[in-house]
Order: structure tokens, then C-alpha cells, then sequence
């Protein structure tokens, strides 16, 4: 079975926010406004994104 994916954007920037949010952006491959990646779909992938999800965007699931 194939693993499912999501696909995010980077809608907000880092400036002038906390360190690990900084570090969870990196850690999702993330680190300019409009940058996307495709991340495989695990309930820690899900937990970064919803801890910056003013900063980032779903674009498909």
C-alpha cells in the first residue's frame, strides 16, 4: 500500500518568532513564504504542522 501524502506551503514568515518554531519550519522543509514540500502523511508530520499552523497552509491532502 502506498504511504499517503500532504502536500504544504509556507505562508508566514519566521521573522520575529520563537527559536523552535524557527526549528519546526526546518524541520518540515520549510523556510521561505511560498516554499512547498510534499511530506508523507504520520501523526508527527500532522503535530509540526498544526504547533506552526499560522505559518504554513494544507495544500492537499
Amino acid at each position: 500500500m502506498a504511504n499517503k501524502t500532504i502536500r504544504v506551503r509556507q505562508t508566514g514568515s519566521s521573522i520575529r518568532r520563537p527559536q523552535d518554531q524557527r526549528a519546526t519550519l526546518v524541520g518540515l522543509g520549510l523556510n521561505k513564504i511560498g516554499r512547498e514540500r510534499e511530506l508523507e502523511d504520520t501523526p508527527a508530520v500532522r503535530g509540526m504542522i498544526a504547533k506552526v499552523s499560522h505559518l504554513v497552509e494544507i495544500v492537499e491532502e
